[in-house]
């Protein structure tokens, strides 16, 4: 919006040129984000306490976080406000990558917060049924490969085309109906990694700053004929509009992980964790990164894989021997993954911190995969 209305008033003071910058404008949308969570957040987190919007613990997680029973849950409204708001002041309106990402991470957020509804206001402890949360996922998912392959965003590419790391100008090219799928998967796998993750005081908040800040450098790369030219990687006209929402993204994080901390005052809920992970899979698939956004969020990734592990295992045992499994033939001591090591005996602070070190890792993984080609 700001660079509709002021960035042509440039022509009349020298000081308006600045809202042509991007750089300007993406950390406008960084600082707006946090500023917005500060100031928001302790009003949303009363307001649900009045409420009595309490997190629900299950019986069947580690007794530690029974004392968590009851604190304010849904604040991944604060998230989303935080993220959504900023990006319509701060990038450009008339750009397809945002008006995508901000209507993924919209479209994923209801999801959530239904859920979220009618889990803790109705009092129904499984919230949404899963399937009608999955029906939604995936809605959204075909909706947004079904548009990528009629109104293509980079024109000179193939529409159901994915670049893969490390090698330089090599397309993976996938049939229409093979790329819906994958679309599919990306999105839905996202959003529910990151729902998975969000399990610990400040792990989602944290490790989203750190993925969404380096989603934020592959958007404004890729955006850039030069940069793009030099990297060997394929150039995407616009998509550096992605900037300005990664960067509102991780402003939101850092400001909801203010609150977030050990010992948290409000937890984000399915509200944010899935509007989190659906925004950042269609950023990912929007800029043909979704190698990359596994590499990157390989933290993620890996809480996801451990619950699929475990649960593939406890099937695959019931079915041999027709018995619910013992502790020995567990996997893990408690899936997803973080809950394992807190069963080992690490604490709550010292999971989150070391996950948050090998999601640095990740990053900056990927990152020299822009230069390892």
């Amino acid at each position: 919006m700001l660079y509709h209305l002021l960035a042509p008033l440039a022509k009349q003071h020298i000081f308006f040129n600045l809202f042509n910058y991007l750089t300007f404008r993406a950390a406008g949308a960084v600082v707006t984000a946090l500023l917005l969570a500060f100031l928001w957040g302790p009003a949303i987190i009363r307001r649900l306490r009045e409420r009595n919007v309490g997190q629900v613990i299950r019986a069947e997680g580690p007794a530690s976080h029974h004392a968590k029973r009851g604190t304010p849950t849904m604040g991944g409204l604060i998230v989303i406000l935080a993220t959504v708001v900023p990006t319509l002041l701060w990038a450009r309106l008339d750009s397809r990558y945002v008006v995508v990402a901000v209507l993924a991470m919209l479209w994923a957020g209801a999801i959530g917060f239904i859920d979220d509804y009618l889990k803790i206001v109705r009092g129904k402890s499984q919230g949404l049924v899963a399937r009608w949360k999955l029906i939604g996922q995936v809605t959204f998912g075909v909706a947004l490969g079904v548009a990528l392959i009629l109104w293509p965003l980079a024109p000179d590419l193939p529409p159901t085309s994915t670049q893969l790391p490390v090698f330089k100008y090599i397309l993976l090219v996938l049939p229409p109906p093979l790329y819906l799928l994958f679309v599919t998967v990306v999105v839905t796998g996202s959003s529910n990694a990151v729902n998975l993750t969000d399990g610990l005081d400040g792990l989602a908040a944290g490790l989203t700053a750190i993925l969404a800040g380096t989603f934020a450098a592959f958007a404004y790369v890729f955006g850039r004929i030069d940069w793009t030219r030099y990297l060997f990687v394929y150039f995407l006209p616009g998509s550096q509009e992605l900037t300005i929402f990664c960067g509102a993204l991780a402003g939101a994080a850092l400001g909801f992980l203010w609150f977030n901390a050990h010992p948290a005052q409000v937890f984000m809920g399915d509200t944010g964790s899935l509007a989190i992970g659906g925004a950042m899979g269609a950023v990912a698939i929007m800029l043909k990164a979704e190698f990359l956004l596994l590499i990157a969020g390989g933290v993620f990734a890996a809480e996801a894989v451990s619950v699929m592990l475990q649960v593939w295992v406890y099937r695959w045992h019931k079915r041999r021997s027709g018995k619910e499994y013992a502790d020995a033939h567990r996997v893990f001591r408690m899936a997803p993954l973080h809950h394992h090591f807190e069963k080992l005996g690490w604490a709550e602070p010292q999971v989150v911190t070391r996950f948050y070190i090998l999601g640095v890792m990740c990053a900056a993984i990927a990152l020299a995969t822009l230069k390892v080609r």
